[in-house]
């Protein structure tokens, strides 16, 4: 565990180096946001009663979402794994002293980690700034924030659960692109990432609530905007940790039957 944590931190400060991409996508994220607020904005003045969150709710859930979109988001990968595999060079991993799901697990984290720590604090002063209700606003009691980190650190293993999978899959394939090009638009949409899950219909939103990827962004933004509450939030939570554990068994399967299988060519 020592190890994996050492680990952890070389490349959350490996990754911190890239800083004007950080500003760069700090500049972005915080005009996107903005204008998907103006968009809403138009759709509520036409009919507030008809929509499930409050404004003000689904403002911070934008804010957030667009401040912890390193963390959150089904789409970020560290590329260089799924080279490692399809070129035989899992093979030198192999050789290392330490668990191959738990580095590689550890070294995801650290990627998305490194990403948000360099993003997320100038957009949570800006939002935070910006004058209701077109701003973040905090959550509803200590609780709430207490339960929203949780939450979050949560969403964020299950979002690397999701990635282990997709990496191990190479055991099987010629190529990643086609499971990932399958994959990440339905994981995207179905994590609340795209929008928010009960502006679905309420049978699908429930599909989509109780499923892993509902345990993903939906949770944390979800909990601080204050759209779980009560024993929906502890529900939720729960779920949470439910779907970490499927999801890092079904990694954890599919990494040792590859191994088994694998053949590493090459002179």
């Amino acid at each position: 565990m020592k190890a994996l944590f050492t680990f952890f931190r070389m490349r959350v400060i490996y990754g911190l180096q890239y800083r004007t991409a950080a500003w760069a996508g700090v500049v972005t994220q915080f005009f996107w946001g903005f204008m998907e607020i103006l968009l809403y904005k138009a759709f509520y003045e036409a009919s507030p009663d008809r929509f499930p969150m409050a404004f003000e709710a689904l403002v911070s859930y934008i804010w957030l979402r667009q401040a912890l979109l390193a963390l959150l988001n089904t789409w970020t990968f560290d590329n260089e794994l799924f080279t490692k595999v399809l070129d035989g060079s899992v093979a030198y991993e192999l050789c290392r002293p330490t668990s191959l799901y738990g580095m590689w697990f550890a070294r995801t984290l650290a990627l998305r980690v490194s990403r948000v720590i360099l993003r997320c604090v100038p957009l949570f002063i800006v939002a935070s700034l910006v004058p209701a209700p077109w701003g973040l606003n905090a959550p509803a009691n200590p609780l709430a924030l207490g339960c929203f980190v949780l939450s979050l650190g949560l969403a964020a293993c299950v979002g690397v659960a999701f990635s282990m999978i997709l990496y191990f899959t190479c055991f099987y394939t010629l190529s990643s692109e086609g499971i990932r090009f399958m994959m990440l638009p339905v994981a995207e949409l179905l994590s609340g990432d795209l929008i928010p899950l009960p502006f679905l219909p309420v049978w699908l939103a429930n599909i989509f609530h109780y499923s892993p990827f509902g345990s993903m962004a939906n949770a944390p933004l979800r909990i601080y905007s204050g759209d779980l509450s009560g024993g929906a939030m502890v529900e939720m939570l729960c779920l949470q940790v439910f779907w970490l554990g499927v999801m890092a068994f079904i990694g954890w399967t599919l990494q040792n039957r590859g191994l088994r299988k694998l053949c590493v060519q090459g002179g």
